[in-house]
């Protein structure tokens, strides 16, 4: 998601106390190039990294103000030839008159804040963070199952949202149900939330929408969870013709780049599918926890044939 100087100013102007000193007319310079991370769009003042916003605290003009004036003009010049998104002076420091009539000449956002250099950059690259992280929206019902971020998954018609129905009688919260906003807020999260038009809401055949806060109260509902788990539905028949009864490996479905454990259980008359979304659950935290119940089969096993060798 692309970001610009502007929306950048907006969204931290409340809480940075931001003030916008000069360079209106580049209010619409976008902020790194595609796929940049946060820690690489906003730093402080060095000239290795052009591309980013500059954040010229104490340090760096007391820096500036021991150079001569030759050597003013140079600096500034060599900053802003490589076109960076804005500089932003903090701590409340006024900045050179030199400064200001360069970016004001070259459409050059100039920002300022009373804030410290280090606390700047942090909420920024925080916000940054937020607001250009991958986003998806997936088909399912999201859940919290004994704390753990659960996906439901599989075609129409195979009892998702009746599972759904049964857990959160059973104690467990709805994120969401039918479609899933995922966004990944960190190397190693994904975080879901319910899509506005539908919180609250399961649509159950039958019943049609029901309001789940309305009907299990406030506990039943939760705001946001992480994605940890992929409970996937199948018939029977797609059981046998497409999955390992026992795989060997763990099974994984790539989600924004991350892999997400999943699980495949086939749906059938008599068969508790709530149960086994708990089991699938209690099993996947103690993979978490380093346990894997198939390797220490197959190391059992292994140890019986040796011993009969023996």
């Amino acid at each position: 998601m692309s970001v610009t100087v502007q929306q950048l100013f907006d969204g931290n102007r409340e809480f940075l106390k931001f003030s916008w000193l000069a360079g209106n007319s580049g209010a619409d310079r976008p902020l790194g190039a595609g796929g940049s991370a946060p820690a690489e769009m906003v730093g402080y003042l060095n000239l290795i990294h052009p591309a980013r916003i500059h954040v010229f605290g104490k340090a760096e003009t007391d820096y500036y103000n021991r150079q001569t004036e030759t050597r003013h003009r140079a600096i500034l010049e060599d900053i802003i030839s490589a076109h960076p998104p804005a500089l932003i002076v903090t701590e409340g420091l006024a900045p050179p008159q030199l400064m200001l009539d360069l970016c004001e000449q070259e459409g050059l956002p100039l920002l300022s804040s009373p804030m410290t250099s280090t606390e700047v950059i942090e909420n920024l690259r925080y916000w940054l963070a937020k607001t250009t992280a991958d986003a998806t929206s997936l088909h399912g019902v999201f859940m919290d199952v004994l704390g753990m971020g659960v996906l439901i998954s599989g075609e129409s018609g195979l009892g998702k949202s009746e599972l759904a129905l049964e857990l959160i009688s059973r104690g467990h919260g709805l994120v969401a149900d039918d479609v899933v906003d995922f966004r990944r807020i960190a190397p190693h999260a994904i975080e879901g939330r319910c899509p506005p038009l539908l919180k609250n809401m399961l649509e159950v055949r039958g019943l049609g929408l029901l309001d789940i806060r309305a009907i299990f109260g406030e506990t039943a509902i939760r705001p946001k969870m992480r994605l940890k788990l992929i409970v996937h539905l199948v018939r029977r028949s797609v059981m046998e013709n497409e999955y390992q009864r026992l795989p060997l490996e763990a099974l994984n479905q790539n989600v924004l780049g991350l892999p997400i454990r999943k699980v495949v259980i086939p749906v059938a008359a008599g068969r508790n599918i709530a149960v086994l979304t708990e089991a699938a659950v209690r099993s996947a935290v103690l993979s978490l926890r380093g346990i894997d119940t198939m390797r220490e089969f197959i190391d059992r096993q292994h140890q019986m044939i040796e011993g009969q060798r023996d």
